[in-house]
């Protein structure tokens, strides 16, 4: 019996406690708490010249013989920083992970050490938080336009199951590449919700973004838990009006990734990034991600270290924030509305129907004013299962406000939603319904109706 019970309580000492699955509005609120944190763009663009490397560079030149990822996280945490975010693949490829799904990875490089791990080890032994940063776009293996197999659905699929299992708890992944319009890469051709999925299935907690900020509205999340922006990219976040959880990104040097220059050109500001930065992001549920680019020994280099030490004794992070707004979920599922075939009532001008689905919310339909119900109707060209109806209102207006969305089967229109909804995206989720066309009749608003982007989707829940 004693020989039992020892063996019970050894059992029990084995067991892995997980962390409690916790709410996407917690998560949010916890990741904008964070409110500064280390962006590191280290990879094998560090020893090219250009921050988009050659597909083809050999693994040899990558050999930072005086890595230190210690040196990082003690300068993120003199900045008063929360986390780090590291580059574990960029555009050309290049593992720095000892990775089994390619000979391209850092473990067939003259360094031969596992970069992703020693950054983790670091950034957790100074009490800091671990995000990680993934490229979808990959030239190296061709997984881009035109190029696209089901072996890189796999390849990508096993790759963030490496990143989300062997690297302990992982509070952030910060995707590139993916659905933007520089790559071209649709969340249809890489499958979002079936990434989205498997990286919650790995670790609920994980919050997961896409730096898709060139293409979608900035009043919902569109394929990400939290809206990102890159400043370099001319993407700027509202500084009074934002009220999503959101990311925006900029490099303490000219660029991302380490240039010969860096040591000897003066970086960024302290005082303008905390004061045009820090300060009034985190006034509207904004997280600040400050890049800091490691030299080709592996080391940050001495002028952005002193300048990551000023903004510490500038600013001191004070914690929490006020309390975020439930949002709506994001939009995960593939829109099977994009480029079906579309009639409305009449338009006005060349603001014809065709643009309310053509995946660009840059364009819209816009109703003839002369048309007192203006209608909008999709044709999804056989009978198919949708749970979710997204409207786009155009220009950031918002004078839709009563209307009337209906589904037709069997050659019978039936009721989804007939009332007002004042929302710039009005986003509808509802039990499932199977039907051959969807549409709105629009019966109150202040301006003739436009519609950016018209989406129906077939969520799994």
């Amino acid at each position: 019996m004693k020989k039992l019970f020892i063996l019970f309580i050894f059992l029990l000492s084995t067991i892995t406690v997980l962390p409690q699955q916790k709410s996407l509005l917690q998560l949010q609120q916890e990741f904008v708490d964070l409110r500064f944190g280390m962006f590191i763009h280290f990879n094998i663009p560090t020893f090219m010249s250009d921050d988009w490397a050659d597909p083809d560079a050999s693994p040899e030149i990558f050999n930072p013989v005086k890595l230190d990822c210690n040196q990082w996280a003690i300068t993120a945490k003199e900045a008063n920083m929360t986390y780090g975010c590291l580059t574990t693949k960029h555009h050309s490829g290049f593992c720095i992970w000892d990775t089994k799904t390619t000979d391209y990875n850092v473990m067939n490089s003259p360094f031969k050490r596992d970069v992703v791990k020693e950054y983790a080890d670091a950034f957790r032994k100074q009490g800091l938080n671990v995000m990680l940063y993934y490229s979808i776009l990959d030239t190296h293996h061709k997984l881009r336009p035109g190029y696209i197999t089901p072996k890189h659905i796999e390849m990508v699929k096993a790759q963030l199951t490496e990143l989300l299992t062997n690297y302990g708890e992982i509070k952030a992944l910060i995707i590139d590449g993916w659905d933007a319009p520089w790559s071209r890469i649709s969340y249809d051709q890489i499958p979002f919700e079936d990434i989205y999925l498997l990286v919650k299935s790995l670790q609920p907690n994980c919050l997961l973004m896409d730096l898709n900020a060139a293409k979608y509205p900035t009043q919902a999340l569109f394929y990400t838990d939290i809206k990102s922006y890159e400043q370099g990219a001319g993407q700027y976040i509202s500084k009074d009006s934002n009220t999503l959880p959101a990311l925006s990104c900029l490099p303490i040097n000219t660029a991302w990734f380490w240039k010969e220059d860096f040591p000897n050109v003066p970086v960024k500001d302290p005082k303008t990034l905390v004061n045009d930065n820090i300060i009034p992001l985190n006034n509207v549920f904004c997280n600040f991600i400050l890049n800091a680019a490691p030299n080709r020994d592996g080391l940050i280099d001495d002028n952005a270290v002193a300048a990551f030490r000023r903004i510490g004794e500038l600013w001191k992070n004070e914690g929490t924030l006020a309390k975020l707004s439930q949002a709506d979920y994001p939009i995960i599922s593939s829109n099977i509305a994009k480029f079906k075939p579309i009639n409305s009532s009449w338009s006005w001008d060349m603001q014809i129907m065709d643009f309310a689905n053509d995946d660009d919310f840059r364009t819209g339909w816009e109703s003839n004013k002369s048309v007192s119900k203006p209608w909008l109707e999709i044709d999804l060209e056989k009978e198919q299962a949708f749970n979710t109806i997204s409207i786009t209102e155009k220009n950031n207006k918002n004078d839709i406000h009563t209307y009337r969305l209906e589904y037709l089967r069997n050659n019978k229109w039936e009721t989804i939603f007939a009332g007002t909804k004042d929302d710039i995206i009005k986003i509808h989720r509802f039990d499932r319904k199977w039907g051959n066309k969807v549409r709105i009749t629009i019966e109150g608003y202040n301006n003739p109706p436009t519609i950016s982007e018209f989406g129906i989707y077939n969520e799994r829940r």
